[in-house]
């Protein structure tokens, strides 16, 4: 089976974040088939971590994630693309890795190791499991897989998520002046949050603020005494004197709650790869167990989680290439 045909496979194998069981099977029984020792992680009742070794301490391994987003797309393809969910995020990037470990193997490199996780798109509960493996204590060496063109990333942003919680007074709506609008004062709040430059970083760039959500209220005719915003931060720096500028902007009219944070990220550079610094997160803050990460993957995160994902046939075969290259670097340097 070639690259092509193993990212058709398992992209064919519906796994929103979640709902990982089959392909993780698919995917053990494809390496067993091919003499891979495979053990399945359990995260959850039917969410299982895939590991595989040749040996009993591999130094260097890849990784990505089993999961997509939602909405499950087939794939079809053409002579120049594989389209689908997926297709760059990140079961192309799954095949290729495997593919690439397969070249390592003819050529009498048995010192890798594969590691692919579940629900990176939602929480990194796969990574924090696999965080505790004792295998991670042997690695030096981890391979992250995200679309990132191909080119070797030096850094990757971090993830601040978070809601702000306002709280108001019910009213019927033909005398507001004796309640208070929850949503009035969330709304001020995010118009402040909106101008509001947050601390920046030199190397990282821009701290940015998406306001994703936002819910509240009862019905049309009740001053409405509840509202919430749900906002992911794209962090720069660590999330203290974030966190803090939020305190100062909110000023007592509502209240933080903290979903999950995951800090910028510096990885690994090597000499010959293109580089830059991508502004997305990873599972490779929940995995510090495994080495010196490095991030590198074919696609575009562009793309990636939009109704036309796709990857070029040609980046998957690139990224076959450099993964081998890049294997083989770092195994060199560990002799």
């Amino acid at each position: 089976m070639n690259v092509f045909e193993l990212t058709k496979a398992l992209m064919s194998i519906p796994s929103t974040s979640g709902e990982e069981g089959a392909v993780g099977f698919r995917l053990r029984d494809h390496l067993e088939s091919r003499g891979w020792n495979v053990e399945m992680q359990r995260v959850s009742e039917n969410q299982n971590n895939v590991i595989a070794t040749l040996n009993d301490d591999p130094r260097v391994w890849f990784s990505t994630h089993l999961d997509t987003v939602p909405p499950f797309i087939p794939p079809n393809e053409d002579d120049e693309k594989i389209y689908g969910r997926g297709a760059c995020d990140a079961k192309g990037i799954i095949a290729a890795q495997v593919t690439a470990a397969e070249e390592l193997r003819r050529e009498g490199v048995a010192d890798l190791g594969l590691l692919y996780t579940v629900e990176e798109e939602r929480s990194s509960t796969g990574a924090r499991a696999a965080n505790l493996h004792p295998l991670a204590a042997k690695c030096e060496y981890m391979i992250n897989g995200e679309p990132t063109d191909n080119d070797l990333a030096i850094g990757s942003k971090g993830s601040f998520r978070l809601k702000i919680k306002t709280k108001g007074k019910a009213a019927h709506s033909a005398y507001p002046e004796i309640g208070d609008s929850a949503i009035e004062t969330l709304l001020d709040i995010l118009n402040d949050v909106r101008q509001t430059r947050f601390q920046q970083d030199e190397f990282f760039g821009e701290t940015t603020v998406n306001i994703g959500t936002i819910e509240g209220g009862l019905a049309l005719n009740i001053v409405p005494p509840k509202a919430e915003a749900g906002l992911l931060i794209r962090l720069t720096t660590k999330r203290e004197p974030i966190e803090q500028a939020l305190e100062n902007i909110i000023r007592g009219r509502g209240e933080i709650d903290v979903l999950s944070c995951s800090e910028p990220v510096k990885m690994l550079p090597v000499e010959g790869f293109a580089q830059k610094v991508v502004r997305f997160t990873t599972d490779i803050p929940y995995l510090t167990n495994w080495g010196q990460p490095l991030l590198l993957g074919p696609g575009s995160i562009l793309v990636a989680h939009t109704k036309d994902e796709f990857v070029l046939k040609k980046d998957l075969e690139t990224a076959v290439e450099l993964y081998v290259d890049l294997a083989k670097r770092l195994l060199d340097h560990v002799e």
